[in-house]
C-alpha cells in the first residue's frame, strides 16, 4: 500500500497533462522486466531466424557497443572494464545460454562465467567457453551498412583474433542480421508502452503550439524550442535531439530541405498567419519517439486555418497513405520507397520520403526508406527487408503550391507507425488537422 501511495505521489508530480510517467525506481523495474522478456523469449527466435548459434558482444566502459547499451541492466549506466557477453543457442535442445565473461553477473539475466583466480586471462577464458560449445558460427558486431551493428572496435577484434586458432577464426561472421533484428523488433509489452510515449510527445507539442506558450508578435521560434526542452526536463524525461521550430509564411519563398534542420534563422518572431512546423522526440523506458506536426497562427477574426492550408495537409496525409500501403513483410526499403514515389507522382503530388526505423534509438536499425538527399534509394540499409513487429518514423513531405501566397510550401509530417502481422497502424494516431494558435473559444462566440 505504501509503495502504491509513493508511486501515485510521484506520478502526480510528473503528470502535468495526464500521462503516468514513472519515477526512476519504477522505470528500472519495468526496464529490467522487459529486458528479461527480450533475452529469454525474443533472442532465441532471432538467433534461429538469422542462423547464428553463437553471438559474442564485446565492449569497454564509456565506449559501449550500441547493442550492448540496450542490454545493460537498469542500474548499469555503462559497461564495466571490458565487458564480454556470450549467447549460445542450441536449437535441438531449445536452450539459450547467456554468459558474461566477467567476474560478476551481468544483472539478473546473464551469469558471470569467469573466475580470474583460475584463469587470469579474460580472452583465454572466452576462447575456452567457445571451444566447449563448438559453435558453427561466431557472430561479432561488425557491419558495413548498419552503424548500430558495427560496435566492435578494432583493438578488441584484433586481440580476440590473436587468441583464436585458424579453425575457429574461420567461423567468424558478421552479427548484422541478428544485431539489427535485436534492435528493431518490439515486444507486445513494449508496444503498450509505446502508445503512452507517443501520447506524451503529442501532448507536449500541443501545449507548445498553443497560447500557453506562444504570444504572436512576442514569442520566437527559439523560445518554443527551449520551452519544449524545459518541459521534457520538468517531466523527468530526455530528448534525443534538440527540437526545431520553423515558419513558413506568405511573404517568403520555399527554402531547401536543410532549412528546417540547420539553416533556419534563430529568434524568428512568430506572427499571425504563420504556418509553424516542429520536429521533436523524447526518450523514455529505452524507447524513442520522433514527431513532426504543424500549427497555424490565427489572424484577427479567423476561427480556422485557411482552406488552402487544410487542403495542403490532406495532400501530406495522402502521401503517408501511399507510403504505408506499400509496406509488406519481406519487401526491401528501396522497393517501398520507389513504388511510393512513383504512385505519388502519378497522382500529381510532389513527395519526398525519408522514413527510418524507430525504437531503441531514434534513428534506429532496420530498412531505411529513403533519405531527404537520396530519393533514388539508399544502398545497403535501404536493401534490408521489412520484418513484422517493427516501428518506423513515417517521415516525409510534399511540396504544394499555394496560389494565395504565390509560393510553394512544404508539408512536413512525421509519426510513429507499427508494422505487424495484421498490417500497418499508427502507434497513437496521426495529425489530420492543423493545431490552432490560439485555440478557438466557442463559449466567447469566436
Amino acid at each position: 500500500m505504501i509503495r502504491v501511495l509513493i508511486l501515485c505521489f510521484f506520478v502526480g508530480m510528473h503528470c502535468g497533462f495526464g500521462q503516468q510517467i514513472l519515477p526512476e525506481r519504477e522505470r528500472a523495474r519495468v526496464v529490467d522486466e522487459i529486458l528479461a522478456e527480450r533475452l529469454n523469449h525474443l533472442l532465441p527466435e532471432l538467433m534461429d531466424r538469422s542462423g547464428i548459434d553463437m553471438w559474442v558482444v564485446i565492449s569497454r566502459e564509456y565506449n559501449e557497443d550500441p547493442v550492448l547499451r540496450t542490454m545493460l541492466p537498469a542500474t548499469w549506466l555503462n559497461a564495466r572494464r571490458r565487458t564480454i557477453l556470450l549467447f549460445y543457442r542450441d536449437r535441438e535442445k531449445d536452450t539459450l545460454e547467456k554468459l558474461a565473461v566477467a567476474r560478476y553477473d551481468f544483472g539478473a539475466n546473464i551469469k558471470g562465467a569467469w573466475d580470474k583466480e583460475q584463469q587470469p586471462d579474460q580472452w583465454a577464458r572466452l576462447v575456452e567457453l567457445i571451444k566447449e560449445r563448438d559453435p558453427q558460427k561466431i557472430a561479432l558486431n561488425f557491419s558495413e551498412h548498419f552503424n548500430i551493428a558495427d560496435g566492435l572496435v578494432h583493438t578488441d577484434l584484433e586481440e580476440f583474433k590473436s587468441y583464436l586458432e585458424p579453425e575457429l577464426e574461420e567461423r567468424i561472421v558478421s552479427a548484422e542480421p541478428l544485431a539489427v533484428g535485436w534492435i528493431e523488433t518490439r515486444t507486445p509489452r513494449e508496444m503498450m508502452i509505446y502508445e503512452q510515449l507517443v501520447e506524451i510527445t503529442h501532448n507536449i507539442i500541443a501545449e507548445a503550439f498553443s497560447e500557453k506558450v506562444i504570444t504572436p508578435g512576442v514569442t520566437t521560434t527559439t523560445d518554443v524550442e527551449w520551452w519544449m526542452r524545459d518541459k521534457v526536463t520538468q517531466l523527468g524525461l530526455e530528448t534525443w535531439f534538440h527540437p526545431t521550430v520553423d515558419v513558413q509564411r506568405n511573404n517568403e519563398g520555399l527554402t531547401g530541405h536543410l532549412y528546417s534542420f540547420s539553416d533556419r534563422p534563430d529568434q524568428e518572431i512568430i506572427q499571425p498567419g504563420d504556418l509553424l512546423h516542429c520536429d521533436f522526440g523524447i526518450t523514455y523506458l529505452r524507447l524513442n519517439t520522433d514527431c513532426q506536426e504543424l500549427a497555424y497562427v490565427l489572424k484577427p477574426g479567423e476561427t480556422d486555418a485557411p482552406d488552402f492550408l487544410l487542403d495542403a495537409l490532406e495532400e501530406g496525409n495522402r502521401v503517408q497513405d501511399i507510403l504505408t500501403d506499400q509496406f509488406k513483410t519481406g519487401r526491401r526499403g528501396n522497393e517501398i520507397l520507389l513504388s511510393a514515389l512513383k504512385q505519388g507522382k502519378a497522382e500529381g503530388l510532389h513527395p519526398a520520403i525519408y522514413t527510418h526505423p524507430l525504437g531503441s534509438y531514434g534513428h534506429s536499425a532496420g530498412p531505411t526508406i529513403g533519405m531527404w538527399d537520396s530519393q533514388g534509394g539508399v544502398p545497403g540499409d535501404g536493401d534490408y527487408t521489412l520484418f513484422p513487429n517493427t516501428v518506423y518514423a513515417i517521415e516525409l513531405n510534399t511540396t504544394v503550391h499555394i496560389e494565395e501566397w504565390n509560393r510553394d510550401i512544404r508539408v512536413m509530417l512525421e509519426e510513429a507507425g507499427f508494422w505487424g502481422d495484421n498490417g500497418f497502424r499508427y502507434v497513437k494516431g496521426r495529425q489530420t488537422d492543423l493545431l490552432l494558435i490560439p485555440r478557438v473559444k466557442d463559449h466567447l462566440g469566436e
